[in-house]
């Protein structure tokens, strides 16, 4: 039995490289690539209204943050230190979602599956090259292509809507940073919730908001089902790709359980492959891009 499921597994792979799936007629057009100066930027309904829906979240929370809870709060210092980190915090998941949103993941060229450019090669005897039939291109060892996005995209974890992209070896450092401070956006937003409810509570409802009583409680239990709802969904795609990387195998080749072709490295490794080499406060930070370092080449002849 498990010599059968090899060999079907291997027949799905031949269709990747062989000639007839390469004709251009076949291949889907992809988006246009950004030239340079330009912006990534996948044009998906869906995924764009995720992005607009989660940018709005975000601004929500910080409106009944401010307005409801903060403002008319009588302890200034209170209200400036729990501002300040709320809002930076909210601000830096934005900017990580952002820059996981418009920074190419790691796409393949189109169309380099050409006879040029596989005799360049070299290939020897026995040696393969698996291609695309979507796109025509040549896909590097452990690409895999998005039907989202129609590239093959290096190291491709998963198509995340939320952010309108894949996420791959190029964002995952802004994915992973996203759902960090969210998660942190989200518990800092209930511990406020849940402290301004024991203070109205305790005094004068109309003293404790700028609001009506009824108009506050809905803002305050509105604000917390969205904090509880993303603080538990973050939390878990935060540590979902954390073990993602620290095992050094992506959701989908975990999810399609692919045999491993590729040294493993270590934890603290792979963290400074996808944060950044040498470590530093720049990987808690979206506008710095990680520089690789000394990780391996993506290889086409497997």
């Amino acid at each position: 039995m498990k010599h059968s499921s090899s060999s079907s597994s291997h027949r799905t792979r031949d269709i990747d490289y062989r000639a007839g799936y390469l004709r251009p007629e076949h291949c889907a057009p992809p988006p246009p690539r950004p030239g340079p100066g330009g912006v990534w930027f996948i044009r998906d309904g869906c995924g764009i209204a995720c992005g607009v829906i989660t940018w709005m979240l975000v601004l929500y929370a910080q409106f009944v943050v401010a307005f409801v809870m903060l403002l008319p709060a009588r302890n200034l210092l209170y209200s400036l230190v729990n501002g300040a980190l709320f809002n930076g915090l909210a601000a830096l998941a934005l900017a990580s979602h952002a820059r996981a949103m418009c920074t190419d993941p790691g796409a393949v060229p189109k169309g380099n599956a050409t006879k040029e450019f596989i005799e360049s090669l070299q290939l020897k005897p026995g040696q393969v090259v698996y291609k695309c039939p979507k796109c025509c291109s040549i896909k590097p060892d452990r690409a895999h292509h998005c039907s989202v996005c129609k590239r093959c995209i290096k190291k491709m974890d998963h198509h995340c809507p939320w952010v309108n992209n894949c996420v791959g070896e190029s964002n995952q450092k802004y994915f992973v940073l996203f759902t960090m401070y969210i998660a942190l956006v989200s518990l800092h937003a209930l511990l406020l919730v849940a402290f301004h409810f024991v203070l109205c509570y305790e005094s004068d409802w109309t003293k404790c908001s700028n609001f009506s009583p009824p108009a506050t409680v809905i803002f305050l239990i509105l604000l917390c089902f969205e904090g509880l709802l993303f603080l538990l969904f973050t939390s878990v795609m935060f540590g979902t790709q954390v073990h993602s990387i620290c095992s050094d195998e992506t959701g989908i080749e975990q999810l399609k359980k692919e045999e491993r072709r590729w040294a493993k490295r270590s934890r603290w490794m792979s963290l400074k492959v996808v944060f950044g080499h040498p470590f530093s406060i720049s990987w808690l930070s979206p506008f710095a891009t990680p520089d690789h370092g000394k990780a391996d080449a993506y290889q086409y002849i497997v």
